[in-house]
């Protein structure tokens, strides 16, 4: 399996991990990026440099790890999307992104909340359509929403924008190993609105959703506060409605193991779920596990 890895912001440890990940892969990878990045990045570590696509994207002066800059967060842009571009061409068969720094990318003047959005735009499937799950040591928790306030998360969730987000994660069944797939919706109130005394808005949204998905013959369970459900752990899936919902316990259980798989979208295409950790960026000591582990789980 060949496996374009996306290097992400270049002044961050995305470099880094990717050359040791590429180092130690099962799969073939395919590092995409700024060729003059890896070749230093590897004579700095002293591994051996990869296949390259290059994607002259950043100026030399601007490759200074460790730094937050609006140049590389164009480049993480560029990087990407050339990545997604060569999967859709049939070139790749999937993608990793490395991390990204939304601050760096959005000061380049360039709308950006994360890479579900872009790869959406790449592959032309509506933004409404794209969801993302984090998975770790056996956890799968999709997302309805996630790079937004909670009051305009709310504003726009829809029993129908559940039942998509619930369509997409449990399509990934088959490629996850899971035969027959259970799904936990979480409730957006404390204890999914208590029938309404802690608001309707589970009433409005998240019952109706779970009523549609059994009819769709889909094994949904729900809404039930999120603490239950993840304390019982009896479902092979779980569906969060807002980002801190989903992501406190992925990196409670796992910080550096834990990987994000895009839904939705033509392509398969995972990232790792930490930052760009720009204080340790250059200095050799950053862990490749979450690029490994992302590559295990499109591997198979």
């Amino acid at each position: 399996m060949r496996i374009a890895i996306a290097l992400g912001d270049p002044n961050g440890i995305g470099p880094e991990i990717a050359l040791k990940a590429a180092a130690a892969a099962k799969a073939t990878p395919l590092l995409v990026g700024d060729r003059f990045v890896i070749e230093a990045t590897a004579r700095r570590l002293g591994v051996p440099v990869p296949e390259i696509a290059d994607v002259p994207a950043l100026d030399g002066a601007a490759f200074a790890p460790g730094t937050l800059d609006p140049r590389a967060g164009k480049a993480t842009v560029a990087y990407a999307s050339a990545a997604v571009s060569l999967a859709l061409a049939g070139k790749v068969d999937a993608v990793i992104g490395c991390p990204h720094s939304e601050t760096a990318v959005n000061r380049a003047g360039i709308k950006f909340s994360g890479y579900g959005g872009l790869v959406a735009d790449v592959t032309a499937t509506p933004r409404d359509k794209v969801f993302m799950m984090l998975v770790a040591k056996g956890l799968r928790i999709a997302h309805v929403t996630l790079h937004e306030s909670v009051a305009a998360a709310l504003a726009r969730m829809t029993p129908e924008l559940v039942v998509s987000a619930a369509e997409a994660a449990v399509a990934t069944a088959g490629r996850l190993g899971v035969a027959q797939p259970t799904l936990g919706v979480f409730g957006i109130n404390p204890h999914a609105g208590e029938d309404g005394l802690f608001g309707d808005d589970d009433e409005r949204v998240t019952k109706p959703a779970v009523a549609a998905l059994r009819r769709r013959g889909i094994a949904a369970d729900g809404p039930v506060g999120a603490d239950l459900l993840l304390s019982q752990r009896r479902h092979d899936f779980y569906l969060a409605m807002f980002h801190d919902q989903g992501h406190i316990p992925i990196k409670l259980i796992s910080p550096l193991r834990a990987s994000a798989l895009i839904l939705g979208v033509p392509v398969l295409f995972a990232s790792v779920a930490h930052g760009c950790a720009f204080d340790i960026a250059g200095k050799g000591v950053a862990d490749p596990t979450g690029v490994l582990e992302a590559l295990n789980l499109l591997v198979g």
